[in-house]
């Protein structure tokens, strides 16, 4: 499983979501795409002001900050 977290590098939630989520990735073993949205101008028009974006497909799990309870319900659900 693959999740996607929609990111800047100067931006200090966006680090700050990316450490959150390592005990996260150890435990559950998913793999974890990091896409610049300045990379790409679609990304930068659907995500501006909402990074972080934490993603399952096309599902957000969660924006700005690392929402534990909602992350785990979407880790029980696919596992």
């Amino acid at each position: 499983m693959t999740l996607t977290l929609y990111f800047r590098e100067y931006c200090s939630l966006c680090h700050r979501m990316l450490a959150e989520l390592a005990p996260w990735r150890e435990r559950y073993g998913f793999e974890l795409e990091i896409r610049d949205v300045d990379d790409d101008p679609a990304l930068t028009e659907r995500f501006d002001e909402l990074v972080p974006v934490l993603m399952m497909g096309e599902t957000e799990i969660c924006h700005y900050h690392l929402d534990t309870e909602r992350l785990a319900a979407h880790l029980r659900e696919i596992s």
